[in-house]
């Protein structure tokens, strides 16, 4: 079925036309009527159409004015003119404009007709030419697509010596990628919201690959135009770029200035943040996959920094050795006196210190637990654990170990802390609360001091033994010798599992100047003597 379109400004001509032609017989359909070169402009940007049949002299645009638009526009459309005998030369100048007829004024059926089959030709021709050249234009794209494919599964079998690498050099070789220079470089990228630092779907999924391939286009562009090295893509999500040039700082330089045009550029055309890591140098490719490895040890670092990353690790000094316990000493010290500043400066403090130190997920965890537990032993130096805490202890411990990011961790944590520093700070509002918390964190320093006893801690507090007996026993449901004689025991049960020392060793680091009076109280208390206890929990 062929559309065509009548443009003319004397109704009797339009419905002489109309009426006169048996369009259905001819394969056609008039899709329209209109009286002015506007009208029909308007008429094509929203109707297909495959023929025009104009006049030439119409008010608001002519029939010049309209085979204008439809040759810059509508390049398909086939252009027919009416003309009068008297504008004939001057419908002559419309062949720049690619118009394939002109008829005189008046017009036949029969030469309508006749006018019309030899448009349908044009047009069939013209459709033609139209699906050869997409069909052309997709067997190029494809092409183009599956080169890049297998140059990419190519390099990446080399980058990750997944194959022979003499193998994948040769498959190069055949692609005209030959690999001889001086030093070389890996750079991975990989797009934040389809990281591991985001929930991903299913939708999500399929998603990133699109955007890798946007990404993948951007990388391609800039590398070649910069010619500092190749493009590949690895996996579904992920480009990388084989840098290949000098070991110079201008290089490097270079490298840098390419990655965060690449960064830049994604954000502007699909407005995704991509973070990426930047490999050490190497001389051969039989190393790339060290400085692969690094370049993505890298882009590991986004769960302590964050995304929109740029990183490269011939710069940075990571996994530095890293000790929280002054801070968690400042901390403790904040939280047994109600110094609200002084806990948050701590936290402050052990953030920055861990972030710093550049340490993967893992170690940060294990920094992030010991600060859980630091706040914890302040709160049963006042309370004796029960189940329930030691539940939402446990549970934190593991939201921490789940969350994608250090940010969300680390604000649990800080969230744990000062729950607890509310909980100590309401159990030290009374003064009997205050002294029985000072005596608990005396006897867990003082503990290993034989000569401890009840008359030095009432010493130490400046209050009557009788008075600092009854509270102490109102407030911790123990008696000043029961909870010295259970401290020791907890702290001699501690070395008994993890150390080789003698029982008479132990006894003196809990505080029993009598190896012997050790061994009674402590099967008392556990009922197992010191080597049977060590012998059953040493296994």
């Amino acid at each position: 079925m062929y559309h065509i379109l009548l443009v003319d400004d004397e109704i009797l001509v339009r419905d002489a036309i109309r009426e006169n032609i048996d369009w259905k017989g001819m394969d056609c359909e008039l899709v329209g009527d209109c009286e002015n070169g506007q009208q029909a402009a308007e008429f094509v940007k929203n109707h297909h159409v495959d023929i025009v049949l104009t006049d030439i002299c119409m008010p608001y645009m002519d029939g010049m004015e309209l085979s204008h638009f439809l040759h810059d526009n509508y390049p398909d459309i086939v252009i027919v003119i009416f003309s009068g005998f008297g504008e004939f030369e001057y419908a002559k100048k419309a062949i720049q404009y690619n118009v394939s007829e002109y008829m005189l004024k008046p017009i036949t059926a029969m030469e309508l007709r006749g006018v019309i089959e030899k448009m349908k030709e044009k047009v069939d021709q013209r459709r033609k030419e139209k699906k050869k050249l997409e069909t052309l234009t997709r067997t190029s794209q494809d092409y183009r697509k599956n080169a890049h494919i297998i140059r990419s599964k190519a390099i990446e079998a080399l980058v990750s010596c997944t194959r022979d690498i003499q193998e994948s050099l040769d498959q190069l070789g055949e692609m005209g990628i030959v690999l001889d220079a001086p030093s070389y470089r890996v750079a991975v990228f990989d797009m934040d919201l389809y990281s591991d630092i985001y929930q991903v779907d299913v939708e999500k999924r399929q998603e990133s690959a699109l955007m890798a391939f946007v990404l993948f286009n951007v990388t391609n562009e800039i590398v070649t135009r910069e010619n500092a090295g190749i493009a590949y893509q690895e996996g579904n999500n992920r480009v990388c770029i084989l840098f290949m040039g000098n070991h110079s700082r201008d290089f490097s330089d270079k490298i840098m200035n390419i990655c965060r045009e690449i960064q830049q550029k994604v954000r502007e055309v699909i407005g995704i943040e991509v973070s990426a890591g930047i490999g050490g140098w190497v001389k051969s490719p039989t190393e790339l996959l060290h400085s692969h490895n690094l370049a993505e040890k890298a882009i590991r670092y986004r769960y302590l920094l964050g995304g929109n990353l740029l990183i490269d690790m011939e710069e940075k000094r990571t996994d530095r050795r890293i000790s929280l316990e002054d801070s968690l000493n400042s901390l403790t010290t904040a939280l047994k006196t109600g110094n609200r500043e002084g806990m948050n400066l701590a936290l402050a403090r052990m953030e920055k210190d861990i972030k710093d130190a550049m340490v993967e997920k893992t170690q940060a965890c294990v920094c992030l637990q010991q600060i859980v537990r630091a706040a914890e032993s302040c709160r049963e130096s006042i309370s004796s654990e029960n189940e329930e805490r030691a539940d939402k202890r446990d549970d934190l411990i593991r939201q921490i170990t789940e969350q994608k990011v250090f940010q969300r961790a680390i604000a649990l944590v800080k969230e744990y802390v000062g729950e607890v520093f509310d909980e100590l700070s309401q159990m030290n509002s009374s003064s009997g609360q205050r002294q029985a918390a000072l005596a608990i964190d005396y006897i867990q320093n003082n503990y290993m001091d034989p000569d401890l006893s009840l008359n030095g801690i009432c010493s130490y507090l400046n209050i009557s033994t009788s008075y600092f007996s009854t509270i102490f026993k109102e407030m911790t449901g123990e008696t000043f010798i029961e909870a010295l004689s259970r401290t020791r025991m907890e702290k001699a049960k501690e070395l008994l599992e993890n150390t080789t020392l003698k029982n008479y060793e132990i006894a003196e680091k809990v505080g029993f100047s009598d190896p012997h009076y050790f061994g009674i109280s402590f099967k008392k208390m556990t009922g197992k003597t010191p080597t049977e206890y060590a012998r059953e929990k040493r296994k």
